[in-house]
């Protein structure tokens, strides 16, 4: 099963995709954000099942991000060997933590604004997790499964300048710029996604940049979720960004993106997303 959400931004109508139809369910759940995992899901599924669910022309219309809002996003860096070397590191032995925060989360096809003056604005397609139940201390792998929602493909963008030069050392300053997390098209449920073996890939302007698979995940989405279950509670509606593959900008291979470029991110099954760029202006006094 797959959700979407069209229409302008902060007044989409929430839709589940099912065999290549669109229906609305917006008669059912309120948006498909936080409180939408408690019954929203059965809701659904039970709509579908008994043929009650209207059929919705998304035709012409703005596609928004999946979800309405996210608790918390949480993001693991480096969770690719080539990408941690690419970065100047050794590969962690433990998931390396950071935040973006929830008003990164924009549509996948929405333009992105560069922060004024910045020059090292970076691509970097992800899995993302959305969690679906609270979750803390859990006891294994199969219960850290059991924990998510959905997955969806995230463009997690990052400042370098403000991540490395201008930290302090905690990387969450080049991450939250408003507009740094497009997402979706589509949140697939967890049944239908191998989340072990899927390719991303991504483009800029037409050239290719990154192509890997979720194979070469140094710790697997369940790791993640787990382990994150001791130093904080999940809640239904938080994002988990999972890491990165080789061939950002960060490597020293490619350029960085600045305003005219087009970034295009894509995980097999999971859909394509495209950002054109633009540089924000600040009027001087």
């Amino acid at each position: 099963m797959e959700y979407m959400r069209f229409g302008p931004k902060g007044s989409e109508i929430p839709v589940v995709v099912e065999d290549g139809k669109h229906y609305a369910i917006s008669d059912l759940v309120t948006d498909i954000g936080p409180s939408f995992w408690a019954h929203g899901p059965g809701k659904v599924a039970a709509a579908l099942r008994e043929g009650t669910l209207t059929e919705f022309d998304p035709t012409g219309l703005r596609i928004g991000a999946p979800i309405s809002a996210a608790t918390s996003v949480i993001c693991i860096g480096q969770n690719y060997v080539a990408h941690a070397a690419e970065s100047g590191s050794e590969p962690p032995e433990r998931p390396i933590v950071f935040f973006k925060t929830p008003n990164t989360l924009t549509g996948p096809y929405d333009t992105v604004g560069i922060p004024p003056g910045s020059l090292k604005t970076d691509w970097e397609v992800e899995l993302a997790v959305v969690i679906g139940s609270q979750a803390s201390y859990l006891p294994n792998l199969k219960a850290a499964r059991a924990a998510i929602g959905g997955f969806m493909v995230v463009n997690d963008l990052s400042e370098r300048t403000y991540q490395i030069d201008d930290s302090g050392g905690q990387w969450s300053k080049g991450k939250c710029v408003k507009d740094f997390l497009p997402a979706g098209p589509i949140l697939k449920t967890p049944e239908s996604v191998d989340a072990s073996d899927l390719r991303l890939r991504s483009w800029v302007n037409g050239d290719p940049r990154q192509d890997s698979s979720t194979a070469d995940m140094i710790f697997s989405v369940e790791d993640i979720i787990l382990d994150l279950s001791y130093y904080m509670q999940l809640e239904p509606g938080d994002v988990i960004c999972t890491g990165t593959p080789q061939g950002v900008a960060l490597s020293g291979r490619f350029p960085y993106l600045t305003s005219g470029d087009v970034s295009e991110i894509e995980i097999s099954g999971l859909g394509k997303q495209r950002q054109e760029y633009f540089q924000i202006e600040v009027a001087k006094s």
